[in-house]
């Protein structure tokens, strides 16, 4: 999340859209899983193999804000944390027009709800890093922070195969050399960061998220959003059809730097 992003608690229920309900995901369900992807109960979190690991991207810096502005692609990344029912419906939204997305997962949302992180590979999204515990990385010491970064990791591999394919850093757009450092040392080359930020976490309206968005994305724009807000399934269906019609394809952060 980005450094006003403090308040903590994601919300969701009473304010869950129609958008969302549209999409069949229940607001009492405690990990659904979309149409086309169920889990065993006795077997929720299926690993998913050969799940893509980190790529180096030469000629790109230690800290990635954007990709190529010369080719008609963006990439929507959005941070995973809050209820699973509203992941699922922006996943299902994002599909629908057969875009894609990358999901910046906190470890203990993993923990919390461990089919998710099939049902975004299963999608065909990029999944990767944005800490175990989602808190101000760049203030902690180097032993906490290696742990927050590490720690998340570990989970993304034990459900996956591998540790993912990047890591954000949490509550900060952009890592300090530390934190950087720690997250090449974990096997992550580079850093994601962004250069468009919806302010969807501040609760603003469906449409001024998309306004925001649509203002300020162009060729090559990497886009924070979140999971966890009902403003941002609310907004998704509008903003995808705006990049549409600007000849715009959303792709996984791997395809736009590829």
């Amino acid at each position: 999340m980005t450094t006003t992003d403090r308040r903590g608690a994601l919300r969701f229920g009473a304010g869950l859209t129609a958008a969302a309900l549209t999409t069949g995901c229940s607001t009492t369900a405690r990990d659904p899983v979309a149409a086309g992807h169920s889990a065993s109960p006795a077997h929720p979190a299926r690993a998913a193999p050969a799940a893509p690991g980190p790529r180096r991207f030469p000629g790109q810096p230690a800290q990635i804000d954007h990709g190529p502005r010369n080719r008609p692609r963006v990439a929507l990344t959005f941070h995973g944390q809050g209820d699973p029912a509203i992941a699922y419906a922006l996943l299902k939204e994002a599909e629908r027009v057969h875009a894609r997305v990358t999901v910046l997962a906190v470890g203990t949302w993993l923990d919390e709800h461990p089919a998710v992180a099939r049902r975004i590979l299963d999608g065909g999204h990029d999944l990767g890093n944005h800490t175990l515990n989602h808190r101000d990385i760049n203030t902690m010491p180097e032993a906490e922070a290696r742990a927050e970064i590490t720690g998340c990791a570990d989970r993304i591999r034990r459900l996956t195969g591998s540790i993912g394919t990047w890591f954000r850093p949490s509550r900060t757009q952009r890592a300090t050399p530390l934190v950087a450092s720690l997250a090449r040392s974990a096997g992550y080359p580079h850093v994601l960061s962004y250069d468009v930020d919806s302010l969807d976490f501040t609760s603003p309206g469906a449409a001024e998220v998309t306004r925001k968005v649509t203002s300020e994305i162009r060729e090559g724009s990497v886009v924070s959003l979140h999971f966890g807000y009902a403003d941002t399934v609310a907004a998704l269906p509008a903003l995808l059809e705006d990049l549409d019609r600007r000849g715009l394809a959303a792709v996984t952060t791997t395809e736009l730097l590829t």
